[in-house]
């Protein structure tokens, strides 16, 4: 996957593989993928993307695994604020939502790649960014770029938190073209409205909707 920034071509499959892991609830495995981590992000050119990045994986290095699952729990599945969901953004808990999660498994199917969805809905954004990692050229960038407006409100959303994650979020926002929003109300501004009718789910807990094929 890969655009310009100025006159190199930058491919941030590694970035986008890194911030899928990242996103990822920490278990052992993921702590176990570190020195991975720093290494594949220690090589990577674009250092604009890759060290945000790389700040956090040193902040998973240094961490105690049970607080950072404390900490996972409370900054995503406890508030809708932070929701890694991307059509929750665009569709809200609405019925349109239905289709929209259909577009995301039919763009999984047509890319040629069996993706895993590990028991979640298809626009959880860790496994997005799986995609975006694997993904013939543009693809995953046209998919990131659709949802940007989400993902820079996530971003925010992070950011108003004051948790390292958010500097996850700003190494995919960075290795999108152009630049980010400023602020929250230009990050609404990009996109036209998020739909307001609700099916009930108060407080939002993704795990209480249907759960994903997992083809």
């Amino acid at each position: 996957m890969k655009w310009r920034r100025g006159a190199r071509e930058v491919d941030h499959r590694v970035i986008y593989q890194a911030a899928a892991w990242s996103l990822g609830y920490p278990d052992a495995e993921l702590l176990s993928r570190v020195d991975l981590l720093r290494a594949a992000l220690a090589e990577h050119p674009d250092r604009t993307t890759a060290d945000p990045l790389a700040r956090f994986v040193e902040y998973l290095a240094g961490s105690d695994g049970e607080a950072l699952r404390r900490e996972y729990v409370d900054v995503f599945d406890l508030s809708r604020k932070q929701t890694l969901y991307l059509s929750y953004w665009t569709d809200g808990d609405t019925r349109r939502r239905g289709a929209a999660l259909g577009e995301f498994k039919q763009r999984y199917r047509d890319s040629g790649y069996l993706v895993d969805l590990h028991g979640e809905l298809p626009d959880f954004l860790p496994v997005v960014l799986e995609y975006c990692a694997r993904a013939e050229s543009g693809a995953g960038l046209e998919l990131l770029t659709t949802y940007r407006p989400a993902l820079e409100l996530i971003r925010f959303g992070l950011l108003d938190l004051g948790t390292p994650y958010a500097g996850v979020l700003t190494a995919i926002c960075t290795g999108l073209p152009g630049a980010s929003p400023t602020d929250r109300r230009s990050a609404l501004a990009m996109q036209s409205s998020i739909p307001t009718e609700t099916v009930g789910l108060e407080p939002f807990d993704p795990r209480l909707l249907p759960i994903a094929e997992t083809r």
